[in-house]
């Protein structure tokens, strides 16, 4: 019997020494906890639905619309000469025709614009096949190089490609060293057209991720074949693109 009443008084006390610690919180963090708290459940009705659908119809399909009609007045032309420009002596071999210094690489294509194309105009190349997202060639890099050239020592980054008989190779890895350099040049009716090519990469990229004395150094000799020489104020090549076409903006005219 003292036993029981014994275990009896030390629940009851405990259970009271509970009450009011449970008192202490507050109410709406209790609730909030317990899962308690208004909300706000629509009832998706019919009538609803079809009167939200017609309100951001009405919305978006005249924004659609002008979006269209802009889309369509684009005029492009799209020439492809990887094929047409090689002998055909080496169509089945284009490495070996590419690293021949011999061979002139020098092609011309005869270009047709059926409509009238109004300025300005933007002209752009096309790597098919490319896969620029890659985890080693994204990673074979470094941007600290970019904004310090040779007196960045650390380039480790960059293997395969980060130096040359003892000496750092600017720029480095194999993201410079796949550099696309072909040059092109358009004439109209005989005569040369200009293009320009200051600002079609970012003000914020040239200002901050390249810097204005860096060139290239140690960068293509003797059996290397690398990107040729490097335009430091071009850093679009250096925005690795995520899909297999790499289609990146060359010049523009006015």
């Amino acid at each position: 019997m003292e036993m029981e009443s014994g275990s009896s008084l030390g629940s009851s006390e405990a259970s009271k020494l509970s009450i009011p610690l449970l008192s202490r919180r507050p109410r709406a963090f209790h609730r909030f906890t317990q899962q308690n708290l208004p909300a706000c459940k629509p009832v998706l009705t019919p009538t609803f639905v079809i009167t939200l659908f017609v309100v951001m119809g009405s919305a978006f399909v005249p924004v659609g619309i002008i979006c269209l009609r802009a889309s369509e007045s684009v005029e492009e032309l799209v020439v492809r000469y990887d094929t047409d420009c090689i002998p055909e002596d080496y169509r089945g071999n284009k490495i070996a025709y590419i690293k021949d210094e011999l061979i002139s690489k020098k092609c011309t294509l005869q270009m047709k614009v059926r409509n009238h194309m109004k300025a300005p105009i933007y002209v752009y190349y096309e790597l098919d096949n490319f896969y620029q997202n890659h985890r080693r060639y994204v990673k074979s890099r470094s941007d600290k190089q970019l904004i310090y050239g040779t007196r960045q020592k650390d380039i480790s980054s960059c293997k395969p490609v980060e130096s040359r008989n003892g000496l750092p190779v600017v720029p480095c890895g194999l993201i410079a060293w796949s550099l696309f350099n072909d040059t092109f040049t358009f004439e109209v009716k005989g005569g040369n057209l200009n293009l320009n090519r200051k600002n079609i990469s970012w003000k914020s990229d040239r200002a901050h991720k390249f810097g204005a004395d860096v060139y290239p150094f140690n960068f293509k000799n003797d059996s290397l074949i690398g990107g040729g020489t490097l335009d430091p104020s071009i850093p679009l090549w250096w925005e690795e693109k995520a899909c297999s076409n790499d289609f990146k903006l060359a010049w523009w005219q006015k």
